[in-house]
């Protein structure tokens, strides 16, 4: 189905417009940690109830960490089904990120309980999500159970990484969440890659490294 362009206001037209289609559980899902260059890519999948208003809910990288803190509670709350699922680092290194974003949110959407009938995808790609969808392009802004997927993927990941920084105190990743950093750099030519590290990440930093 082709991605949806035109800006909308009302965070739930698209939601209304599949729900008046006879859709009876209708399901938003984003990605968090694509960019990293450590720790797993994260994706969640959210049901809400139909009109659901919470106060600050927008894509997760316009929100303060505070207020998705909250949100994350509230939406978890109040939400008729959620799941969070995710594609490690070793997953990402043999399938590539992208193909392991679309796997990540696949499994989320397969684990909702209960099911989800439609799912609005955040982004222009949908390669492997079985489910019947629809692409949603800045869907996080647009959507209000996007930008609640968006939110649990983001903290939910931003949470694993602080639980890593303990395992791994020498790359700070409580810091940058695993993020391309000056410090992360930094670190990473200190201590070499550890073993959360996306290796094919880390060949254009390595490649530089050897020819300098």
């Amino acid at each position: 189905m082709k991605a949806s362009e035109t800006p909308m206001h009302d965070p739930w037209e698209l939601e209304n417009r599949l729900y008046d289609q006879g859709y009876q559980a209708v399901c938003g899902v984003d990605e968090a940690g694509a960019g990293p260059l450590a720790g797993p890519v994260y994706a969640a999948a959210v049901i809400l109830p139909r009109g659901l208003t919470l106060p600050y809910l927008n894509d997760s990288k316009k929100v303060t960490p505070r207020r998705r803190e909250i949100l994350f509670d509230q939406i978890r709350e109040q939400a008729i089904a959620y799941a969070i699922a995710w594609a490690d680092e070793k997953e990402i290194d043999a399938i590539n990120i992208l193909n392991a974003r679309m796997l990540a949110m696949d499994r989320a959407i397969k684990m909702l309980n209960p099911a989800a009938d439609f799912a609005l995808i955040d982004g222009n790609r949908n390669q492997g999500i079985e489910l019947q969808n629809e692409m949603v392009v800045h869907g996080d802004a647009r959507s209000a159970s996007i930008a609640a997927s968006s939110i649990l993927a983001k903290v939910s990941r931003d949470r694993f990484m602080v639980e890593l920084a303990e395992q791994y105190p020498q790359y700070a990743f409580e810091k940058h969440k695993g993020y391309p950093t000056k410090l992360h750099y930094q670190l990473l030519r200190q201590y070499g890659p550890s073993p959360v590290h996306r290796k094919t990440f880390l060949k254009k930093l390595w490649a530089g490294k050897q020819s300098g």
